[in-house]
């Protein structure tokens, strides 16, 4: 087991608000460790959309998903924040002096902390498996794209209706050698805008369409489809599979934790404080009236977060620092 880890601020969750709360606290002078389940910064965003442009970022009339966490974690990196990746917080509890919080990780990791932010989207999330596939899973079917180049050149199937769906079949035109979506309606889910654009690509759209069985060896080399309609089937050549069919959500051990919760957000006040001492929260996981669920929203939290646990660390420190262009 790794000796504790000694911080001033725990950020749980390495998603966009909890990466720019690492740049702030750091900015502020506190030492840091962030700590998610996931493999790699970037929560959602890296794990569900990487590809995906992002048009509501303050500064950025465009960005991958991807380039916005690797710029983010640029702007955290001069702080040298603690990254604890592929680690799911699991208890907390407070020291008897009430000084301190110590979070320990589901792989028995022990972090010391003065405050803690929870930071962590919607929770732990998994995707929801495509049934009798797993098999094939890290030999041709995937839930999620990292990096739209895995795909080059293959025939590719997209199983789902959603925008992540879309986004990828959208996204894989002329990288692709061929793209299949098939849904099991013939209503979606994802924005009609994007439908509509898909529709006009070369990507065939399949209605009433499930998959069957994949077949193949070392990789997916082929996939039965049927229409439910009609129970006609037919074999798609294709060496790779996508089951964009969403994923669960779930708040976790967070829910032993005591936080106060409505609807799985955690509730805040107007400092970000939770009902637990030395515990804040910021991003999608919030809950308050008038909560509006955008990246630009959970960066301003994130430094309204960290600005009271100074003071909540320091009764002395000042809650608003200065601009950092005076600095």
């Amino acid at each position: 087991m790794a000796e504790t880890v000694d911080v001033d601020l725990l950020i749980v969750g390495a998603g966009p608000a909890g990466l720019y709360a690492a740049y702030y606290a750091g900015f502020r002078g506190m030492q840091t460790a962030l700590i998610d389940s996931l493999p790699e910064p970037g929560g959602q965003i890296a794990a569900l959309y990487p590809e995906k442009l992002i048009f509501d970022v303050a500064g950025f009339p465009e960005v991958k998903g991807q380039e916005l966490v690797d710029r983010l974690v640029e702007q955290a990196k001069p702080f040298s924040p603690h990254y604890l990746m592929g680690h799911r917080a699991e208890e907390l509890v407070h020291t008897d002096d009430g000084e301190h919080v110590v979070v320990t990780s589901h792989r028995g990791q022990e972090i010391r902390c003065r405050a803690v932010l929870v930071s962590g989207g919607i929770g732990t999330f998994t995707p929801r498996p495509l049934p009798d596939a797993e098999a094939f899973e890290g030999r041709g079917l995937m839930y999620f794209v990292p990096k739209l180049d895995v795909l080059s050149g293959l025939d590719v199937l997209i199983v789902g209706g959603g925008d992540s769906a879309f986004d990828w079949a959208l996204n894989l035109e002329g990288i692709a050698a061929s793209v299949t979506l098939v849904h099991r309606r013939d209503r979606f889910r994802a924005h009609e805008h994007t439908v509509e654009l898909v529709m006009e690509s070369s990507t065939e759209v399949l209605t009433h369409h499930e998959v069957a069985r994949i077949h193949g060896d070392e990789r997916v080399t082929a996939v039965e489809i049927f229409n439910n309609q009609t129970d006609e089937r037919r074999t798609l050549e294709v060496q790779a599979v996508v089951a964009a069919l969403g994923f669960k959500a779930d708040l976790g051990p967070m829910k032993r934790w005591g936080l106060e919760q409505d609807k799985r957000k955690v509730l805040v006040d107007t400092t970000m404080a939770t009902n637990l001492p030395r515990v804040f929260a910021a991003g999608d996981i919030t809950g308050y009236p008038g909560k509006v669920d955008l990246i630009s929203v959970g960066f301003g939290e994130a430094a309204t977060a960290v600005n009271n646990a100074a003071t909540a660390i320091n009764p002395d420190a000042k809650l608003f620092p200065g601009h950092s262009s005076n600095q």
